[in-house]
């Protein structure tokens, strides 16, 4: 490798230590499928380019494939070498590069940056071994505690202020932009492809475990969250967790469901409506449809708590609650100071 940089392989572990932002040379395409959380992305080639310089290795070898992709780089060297040193934050600043296997994009891209100085350290077995990573943190025993409660209590309002008093959380249906019903993607970005999700999920718990977090809590949920799917090893895991379950009054949780989704387009409120009428029955259907259109919003809800109510206690009578507190009449903020004042949740003070 020449160049004034200084260049090394490294295992995930020290990949993580080494100085530098994370830079992911692979496609756009690829990179929007999954990536190292906080990575950003400098692709060597386009998605087309990537496509046709493994066609040409196919169907005339790995000789004909360089020859084209030095072809396809050479006159945009200047601006690839150009955007490296945008992500270092100026030239002779340090990087770390990874592509899919650790091979020729991501050692390609680390001579470019050492003609800027650029000292490069690279993912040895790249995004590929990365992945291997994430898979096996799912196999690793967790502390896991598990916040239930039916739908309108308040659960992830509540792990979000534990959060806020250094609980060690993971927030399932944040990390999934979705809150894990029909109505859960609206007003929520896009969300990551099952992939990412899992990349999110092992970075969460393993910065978790840096903090030696005596006890993780994450809400109660059905593996699926939106198209986002839980990695079975942990679900599983949540299936065996203690569970504690917050009550609420029919009223406050109505209140709480219609502060979350009346702020929404009675159009997109129908078609989740839509989306699960045959588990509602043309009864209850009928019924949120007319209060949706006629915006009575506690009707609407009244109309399908009975459903989610209906689903929540049938799993909880598959996993039944270790224990249960009554968080009446108290917000979340109250909720989470009382957990932590009485133990029910341990002082996991993030050091």
């Amino acid at each position: 490798m020449s160049g004034m940089g200084i260049t090394t392989a490294v295992s995930v572990e020290s990949f993580r230590e080494a100085a530098g932002p994370l830079v992911d040379v692979r496609t756009p395409r690829e990179f929007h499928q999954g990536h190292w959380p906080g990575a950003i992305n400098n692709p060597l080639f386009t998605d087309e380019q990537r496509h046709e310089v493994g066609l040409t290795y196919k169907q005339q070898g790995r000789h004909a494939a360089i020859q084209l992709g030095l072809t396809l780089c050479g006159p945009r060297l200047g601006d690839l070498s150009e955007a490296l040193t945008r992500s270092a934050g100026g030239p002779a600043q340090p990087l770390r590069l990874y592509c899919w296997r650790g091979g020729m994009r991501s050692n390609s891209m680390a001579w470019l940056a050492g003609l800027s100085d650029h000292p490069v350290c690279l993912l040895e077995g790249g995004y590929k071994r990365y992945r291997q990573w994430v898979l096996q943190s799912f196999e690793a025993p967790w502390p896991l505690k598990v916040l239930g409660g039916r739908t309108g209590t308040g659960k992830t309002d509540l792990l979000l202020e534990l959060e806020r008093q250094k609980v060690a959380v993971v927030d399932l249906e944040g990390l999934a932009h979705h809150r894990g019903s029909s109505f859960g993607n609206l007003g929520l970005p896009e969300q990551p492809s099952t992939e990412h999700y899992e990349n999110r999920l092992a970075e969460t718990l393993e910065g978790h475990a840096r903090r030696r977090a005596s006890e993780i809590w994450l809400e109660a949920e059905s593996a699926q969250v939106g198209r986002c799917r839980i990695p079975r090893a942990l679900f599983q895991q949540m299936q065996r967790a203690p569970v504690l379950e917050i009550r609420r009054s029919d009223k406050e949780r109505i209140d709480r469901l219609v502060g979350v989704y009346a702020v929404h387009d009675a159009t997109a409120l129908r078609e989740a409506t839509e989306r699960i009428k045959r588990r509602l029955g043309p009864q209850r259907t009928r019924e949120a449809l007319e209060a949706i259109d006629q915006q009575r919003w506690s009707d609407a809800c009244m109309a399908m708590l009975a459903y989610y109510d209906g689903c929540y206690d049938r799993e909880l009578e598959r996993n039944p609650a270790s224990s249960t507190i009554d968080l009446e009449g108290v917000d979340p903020k109250g909720a989470a100071e009382l957990l932590v004042e009485q133990s029910v949740v341990s002082a996991m003070v993030c050091s």
